[in-house]
């Protein structure tokens, strides 16, 4: 059974409002794509429909025992009190671009009916972020008239793109990015045959999120990281380290490495600001903006991988303090 690491604090709250009857009737989770909201969510819902239908669960965790019946129901999906609304995967293999407003409105079936297992309904929706506006004003009407004891769980990556309306009926609860000894554990746990060093460079790399950090395993980001290094405190005068980057994170396959790229610089360059003083500082500041800037609108306007490496590279052999080569992005 999935584990959730860290997060004490929201699971105490959880536990402490289904034991006093004070349980809000949407919860909205919020916080860094991959730190657990969505493991939260399923692990909740296994407690409450647990608890209500018996028998008792004994603990002060979220963890039901895989032995208990509604446990065996919902790891086996056919728990008659219970949805979960994601993405649908398509004949492609692909994941469809929305919850639609069919699925939102297959809720009916669930909180229009007589619960069967015990008084609670519990429903998830992971993301709520992908819900398309007619699903999302579909799912208001439940929000604004909820049944009595129905739970909806609604995982939120951006919880600023919500209609207001959404937000205002959910109690919002925050998921922080994990620390180190909580990313380790996590990542252990879903990596089992990882060496220390693996899990140590995962940590290191998911900035918080196990994630993000099982998405970058393996997409080479130390070997980024020294380049990065390698840029900010020798530049790059003859444009080769920069035309090498640039040539190899604009192959196709180098899509994720290239994301991965992306969202390195800023933070890098970032890093560096913050060893600087005066002038230097004001440099490094301007230098992180312009690269936080390209690096945020490069995927969604389509901008051509290689360019965009050779220009982002060139603001951090900048930092080294003499201008890098002047000349385009081979490759």
């Amino acid at each position: 059974m999935t584990a959730l690491h860290g997060h004490g604090r929201v699971t105490s709250d959880f536990l402490e409002s289904l034991a006093c009857g004070r349980l809000h009737h949407a919860w909205l989770l919020t916080g860094p794509r991959g730190v657990g909201k969505g493991t939260f969510a399923w692990l909740a819902a296994r407690r409450l429909l647990a608890q209500a239908a018996g028998p008792p669960v004994i603990g002060d965790g979220l963890d039901v025992p895989s032995s208990h019946p509604v446990a065996s129901l919902l790891d086996a999906g056919s728990h008659p009190d219970f949805r979960q609304l994601e993405r649908l995967e398509k004949p492609t293999g692909d994941l469809a671009r929305s919850v639609t407003v069919e699925q939102v409105r297959g809720l009916q079936a669930l909180f229009g009916s007589t619960p069967f297992l015990s008084p609670w309904r519990v429903a998830i929706i992971d993301a709520i972020d992908d819900l398309e506006r007619a699903a999302a004003n579909a799912l208001l009407k439940n929000l604004e008239e909820p049944p009595a004891n129905c739970l909806f769980l609604l995982v939120s990556h951006a919880p600023a793109t919500l209609l207001p309306t959404i937000r205002s009926r959910c109690l919002t609860v925050r998921f922080d990015a994990l620390g180190d000894a909580d990313m380790a554990a996590a990542l252990r746990g879903a990596v089992p045959d990882a060496n220390d060093g693996e899990i140590a460079d995962m940590v290191a790399s998911g900035e918080g999120s196990p994630g993000v950090a099982l998405d970058r395993r393996g997409l080479g980001l130390a070997a980024i990281d020294d380049d990065l290094v390698r840029l900010s405190t020798e530049g790059d005068p003859t444009n080769q380290v920069r035309s090498a980057l640039a040539s190899k994170l604009a192959l196709k396959a180098a899509q994720p490495r290239y994301e991965l790229f992306l969202g390195r610089v800023p933070t890098h360059i970032a890093g560096v600001a913050r060893t600087r003083h005066g002038a230097p500082l004001g440099e490094a500041i301007r230098l992180w903006e312009k690269a936080r800037d390209l690096a945020g609108s490069a995927v969604g306007l389509s901008l051509d991988p290689a360019a965009v490496t050779f220009e982002l590279a060139g603001y951090v052999a900048a930092l080294a303090g003499a201008p890098a080569g002047r000349g385009h992005a081979r490759g």
